[in-house]
């Protein structure tokens, strides 16, 4: 007696695919601590300048580990960029600041946040405000020509415990400042219409000192030959750790400015997704 049996497939078996994967296309790592990367955006993603989305890696217990982060690239992007820490034992950077070109990673394409445009209301000067990889979200912004239609001017505050520490932001500012396709839109003297202010905390440097200490004593005004903040004209966003963004929170409510949020627009805004320990 026989039987019609299957024939067995001698394909390779397909490559294990992780849910909502995207594909690593560029990985920089810019210090010890500290790494960007690119991956492939999914067609179905709209999001505005400024807002994160959960991205990761499986876990050793086979499910999803996800983490909010910043979108670091512009809207009009191909590309999706990110900037991230890496802590030697947290649950997901151990893992993945080893990524390379051609991994995947798990990203959520559901974008959220507070630190967008249309949270504040219409202003000349915008301020920046980070420290660490804080700076991510103001790096999507600042590459979107919308931020340079809505203000005259934007200031770019990031500080950071040592010099090295910057060159993420530097890099970028200054590319920005230099971009022939902005110059060509907005003029010569478009690198006057974005203002970098780095500061360091712990390392030697031109600069140094908290961002609240320079606004506080009124040494960035002077260095920028800006005068100081007022509501009537100033606009602000706020990234960084928990006890951060309630210190400058306090600095800029001392300025006269009031906190906003999507639903209800004011003088500024406080991302509060990224204030969990190490990650």
């Amino acid at each position: 007696m026989t039987l019609d049996l299957p024939v067995a497939d001698t394909a390779a078996p397909s490559a294990k695919t992780l849910p909502d994967a995207q594909k690593v296309t560029s990985v920089k790592h810019w210090s010890d601590n500290l790494f960007s990367f690119r991956v492939t955006r999914p067609a179905s993603l709209r999001f505005r300048s400024g807002e994160f989305v959960m991205i990761g890696l499986m876990g050793d217990n086979g499910k999803p580990l996800l983490r909010a982060y910043s979108i670091a690239s512009p809207n009009w992007d191909d590309e999706l960029e990110f900037y991230s820490i890496k802590v030697p034992d947290g649950p997901l950077t151990s893992k993945l600041q080893h990524i390379k070109p051609g991994d995947e990673i798990i990203l959520r394409p559901k974008p959220v946040g507070t630190l967008v445009l249309d949270a504040l209301l219409p202003g000349k000067r915008m301020w920046f405000l980070a420290t660490g990889t804080g700076f991510a979200p103001f790096a999507s912004l600042m590459r979107d020509p919308e931020t340079f239609e809505r203000y005259e001017q934007v200031v770019m505050m990031h500080t950071c415990r040592t010099a090295e520490e910057l060159n993420y932001g530097r890099e970028l500012v200054e590319n920005l400042r230099h971009d022939p396709l902005l110059t060509e839109i907005y003029g010569e003297d478009f690198a006057k219409r974005l203002l970098y202010y780095p500061t360091t905390t712990r390392e030697e440097s031109p600069l140094m000192g908290r961002i609240t200490d320079n606004m506080i004593s009124g040494k960035v005004f002077a260095d920028l030959g800006l005068p100081p903040i007022d509501p009537a004209t100033d606009r602000a966003m706020i990234c960084g750790s928990l006890a951060f963004n309630v210190d400058v929170k306090a600095v800029l409510e001392g300025f006269g400015l009031r906190e906003g949020a999507n639903s209800d627009p004011k003088e500024f805004v406080v991302e509060k997704a990224f204030v969990g320990d190490g990650i």
